[in-house]
Parts: C-alpha cells; sequence; structure tokens
C-alpha cells in the first residue's frame, strides 16, 4: 500500500471519523428523536442500522487480526471503521439538523453529510492507515446504512430546539481536537486475540508475504 507524507491536516480530519466523535453526536440527536413519538422509528430505524454497520465493521477487523481472512490481490484487512462511522452519522446527522427546513435544505445536507464523510475516508488514505478497498468497504457500509433509513423513516416533524444544532458541531470540534485518540482499535485486536487464542494479530505485512503473523506486537500490549 503506498503511504503519502501524512499532514496535521489530514490527522485533524481523520480524527473526526474517531468513535468517540461519533457516537456522542449521534445518540445525543437519536434521543431528542426518541422522545418524539413521531420521530421514534427514525431513531430506532438509525441505531439498528448503524449497529449493524458497527458490527460488520468489527467482524472484518477481527476475521483478519485474529484468523488472517484478508485478500492481499484487494489490499483488504478489514473495513475502515472511521469510513464506515462518519459515512453513518454525518449524512443523517446533518439531514436531522435541518428536518425543519425545506427539502431542497434537507438534500443540502445530505450532501454536506457525503463530503464530509468522503473527506475522513481521504485522510485515512492519506495518513497510511487504510487501503483503498477498505475506506471504500467501510463509505459503502455506512452509506447502505443511510440509505435503508431514508427509505424506512421520515424527517422529524418537531422543530429542534435552537441550542441543539449548534451543541452537535460544538461536541464534535471538541472532542475531536482535545481528545485523546481512540484506543478501539487496540480494544478489537484484544478481542481478535482471545476469540482466536493467537498470540499476535495478522499484518497486513504477513498478508502479503503469505506468513504467520510476528509476536512483536503481542509485547506491545502488555
Amino acid at each position: 500500500m503506498w503511504y503519502p507524507a501524512p499532514t496535521p491536516f489530514w490527522h485533524a480530519v481523520s480524527r473526526l471519523g474517531e468513535a468517540q466523535v461519533m457516537l456522542p453526536a449521534a445518540f445525543a440527536v437519536m434521543l431528542w428523536l426518541a422522545l418524539r413519538p413521531s420521530a421514534r422509528p427514525l431513531a430506532g430505524w438509525w441505531l439498528l442500522t448503524m449497529s449493524v454497520a458497527v458490527a460488520i465493521t468489527t467482524a472484518s477487523k477481527i476475521a483478519f487480526l485474529g484468523y488472517g481472512w484478508g485478500s492481499a490481490e484487494f489490499d483488504f484487512t478489514g473495513a475502515s471503521g472511521h469510513a464506515m462511522f462518519s459515512a453513518v452519522v454525518y449524512p443523517l446527522l446533518l439531514w436531522v439538523l435541518m428536518a425543519a427546513r425545506s427539502p431542497a435544505w434537507q438534500r443540502g445536507a445530505l450532501g454536506l453529510g457525503v463530503l464530509l464523510s468522503g473527506m475522513v475516508g481521504v485522510s485515512r488514505l492519506m495518513i497510511g492507515a487504510h487501503s483503498m478497498s477498505e475506506v471504500l468497504a467501510g463509505w459503502a457500509l455506512g452509506g447502505a446504512a443511510v440509505v435503508t433509513v431514508l427509505i424506512l423513516a421520515r424527517p422529524p416533524a418537531a422543530r429542534m430546539p435552537a441550542w441543539l444544532p449548534l451543541a452537535v458541531p460544538v461536541m464534535l470540534l471538541c472532542v475531536g481536537t482535545v481528545s485523546p485518540p481512540s484506543n478501539t482499535h487496540d480494544l478489537v485486536i484484544r478481542l481478535s486475540l482471545k476469540l482466536s487464542g493467537r498470540q499476535a494479530p495478522y499484518t497486513r505485512d504477513d498478508l502479503q508475504r503469505g506468513a504467520r503473523p510476528t509476536s512483536q506486537y503481542e509485547l506491545t500490549l502488555r
């Protein structure tokens, strides 16, 4: 996989796709939706489809890290979690925030959300964290979840309080710039080793060589 020279800009954009950034913002809006009977189907479908996307993404990572199931041809070691989270959260998040506006505003919000999620996916390539196939897989999972929600649910009829559209972007910026980096990948590695019984995870180099995993990473986990 080609690794470009990462820049602070792309590292900052990449942080906007972390689970610790995405989940609080999504859950805050979901909670507001769930408190309104007419909007509960939207909250339920969003939560369900996001949970399925997270489960598939995690399973793909465990399959490779613990069992070596990947594709050397496509340089695939598991779907990108950052691409998935940004794709399933940003479009719906902005769509809901613009629910009281005209359909044109709602479509624009969806488009902006897709653009933001695309930037997060590109950032994973620019900092050398994922291959193209992994980013596309994560983006496709999140996109499929969004399309499912748009088909099955309607935007909320209730007008959102003025503080919520302001609080969500502030939350995204603060958590994304102030909080420590997410350790979800390390948690997935530990789970993969626990399930597979291996002492070390498979790596991208192992995939390309068709080799057994080395034990160097195990030392960093202790």
